[in-house]
């Protein structure tokens, strides 16, 4: 492959086995961290930027949005190249290997530390962009938890090279996060007509599916505030999911497969295990995995970080044959 931009840079076609995950069925790890970004939000942020470009009031100006992490770093990518500049509104909860790529790229970045009423920092955040937004008319905001552009690229580019690469798949885990990519995978399904189910992962304490609310340590999935674009009617399932299931998911593929999963990886593969019996034998299933675990080696990988909020994780047990079906 010979690419003109670096955020052209997007393999889509890696798949990774998990079948113990699930014994008698197959599942597939959809792998999106080995893109020039580093996670599944580099197609996202190429799609916002364009759009942005399309609407004809940007550029000039700076382009502001929230990030817990990996959009930052995607738009930091796509706007260092495209010669933008750029600020990146994130919080406590993004991990410093983010914060200092997003800095290197050029990005500003402002730190909102103000928890908001649902126990997180995203409201805090957009909150805070419509304070700059009022004030400063250069701005310009892509606004991912709105924008129709997640959702359609995820449909025409996620979605598509699943169904490519495997032709039939019987069910898709997808984190929900700003739920564009979930939302990008149920479009594709629904205007196929296919049988597939969708199956949305959320972390226990977002408040995106309703549940209530609670201080959250790991970034990536879930939300304080629901985002616009989500539309519960074209999900077939949710699955909620504890922070320590992730930790404990997470270090025991490292562990016992060498791969160092991002949280939300860990989060939507937790959840493959816990609906493992509920699915026919022979399944086809395919989880994504939005990123890596490279990023959260000060975080989910540190004994000391863990040790402080999830001691009895750091006993890694065995995956489990799972379900006697």
């Amino acid at each position: 492959m010979i690419a003109n931009e670096i955020y052209e840079i997007v393999p889509d076609d890696l798949f990774l086995r998990f079948d113990e995950l699930a014994p008698g069925s197959s599942v597939y790890l959809k792998i999106e961290g080995l893109n020039s970004a580093g996670s599944v939000k580099l197609k996202t942020a190429v799609a916002l930027v364009a759009e942005a470009e399309a609407s004809g009031r940007f550029p000039p100006g700076r382009l502001i949005e929230s990030t817990s992490g990996n959009l930052g770093v995607a738009l930091a990518v796509v706007c260092a190249a495209k010669g933008y500049p750029l600020t990146c509104v994130t919080d406590p909860n993004t991990n410093a290997h983010s914060v200092r790529t997003m800095e290197a790229l050029g990005a500003e970045i402002v730190v909102i530390d103000t928890v908001d009423d649902n126990g997180g920092f995203l409201q805090s955040r957009v909150k805070y962009i419509r304070r700059r937004l009022a004030g400063e008319p250069d701005l310009y905001w892509p606004n991912q938890y709105a924008s129709a552009a997640g959702p359609r690229v995820h449909r025409d580019r996620t979605a598509q090279s699943i169904f490519g690469e495997l032709g039939h798949v019987d069910c898709i885990f997808i984190g929900a996060g700003t739920t564009g990519t979930l939302m990008g995978c149920a479009d594709f399904v629904r205007e196929h007509s296919l049988a597939t189910r969708i199956v949305a992962v959320d972390t226990v304490g977002s408040v995106t599916f309703g549940g209530p609310a609670s201080r959250r340590h790991i970034p990536g999935l879930g939300t304080s505030r629901r985002p616009e674009i989500l539309d519960e009617e074209k999900i077939d399932k949710v699955i909620h999911v504890t922070e320590s299931e992730t930790i404990t998911m997470c270090r025991r593929i490292a562990a016992q497969r060498g791969v160092l999963l991002g949280g939300s990886s860990g989060t939507v593969l937790a959840a493959v295990q816990s609906a493992a019996e509920e699915l026919p034998l022979g399944s086809i299933i395919v989880a994504i995995s939005p990123d890596l675990g490279d990023r959260y080696l000060e975080t989910i990988y540190n004994d000391t970080w863990v040790a402080e909020r999830w001691p009895e994780t750091l006993l890694i047990p065995q995956i489990s044959d799972g379900p006697q079906k």
